[in-house]
């Protein structure tokens, strides 16, 4: 049970640490650095990780607990990933904004607070589920992956357009 509860502990730390970390570092400011071809690439991991999801899903609803297994642990490393590119990339580079008008513009900057909104919820909920999977309370599990697949599915997916919508008007 200790060990349990120091999993929720760090599970809490961890998804607090992370949002607070990345808004602090995005008031640094380092110069030198032409990072701009990470946009791309981190949109690639989300498109990527939104596949391997569903190849995920796939996998469990057929039985196959090894593949989903290893399905996850490599979004979890995607998720790594992007969020290592995401900080990089935006510590030396210029804000981008959004150069569309009319109703295109409200699409784009929902999209855009919904992703940035679920990404942060997202993270205690997939630690949360690969713990329970780690310490096999695999109905505990299930019961969580169904709330936390759908967001995570959508946070990957949206980071994708919010990258389509975008990208004309990086400099």
């Amino acid at each position: 049970m200790e060990k349990l509860f120091r999993n929720k502990t760090l599970i809490l730390v961890v998804s607090i640490a992370i949002p607070v970390v990345v808004a602090l570092l995005f008031r640094v400011s380092i110069n030198g650095y032409d990072l701009s071809f990470l946009p791309p690439i981190y949109a690639c991991i989300n498109g990527l990780t939104a596949v391997l999801l569903l190849l995920a899903i796939q996998a469990i609803k057929s039985g196959n607990r090894k593949r989903h297994e290893s399905l996850m642990k490599v979004n979890l490393f995607l998720s790594l990933a992007f969020l290592v590119m995401y900080v990089a990339y935006h510590i030396t580079s210029e804000p981008t904004s959004y150069g569309g008008d009319g109703v295109m513009k409200y699409v784009y900057y929902f999209i855009l607070v919904s992703h940035i909104t679920l990404s942060v919820a997202v993270t205690p909920l997939v630690l949360f589920t690969f713990s329970r999977a780690f310490n096999s309370e695999f109905d505990r599990h299930k019961k969580l992956a169904k709330i936390t697949f759908p967001i995570w599915l959508y946070v990957a997916v949206t980071g994708v357009i919010v990258y389509l919508m975008i990208s004309p008007y990086y400099s």
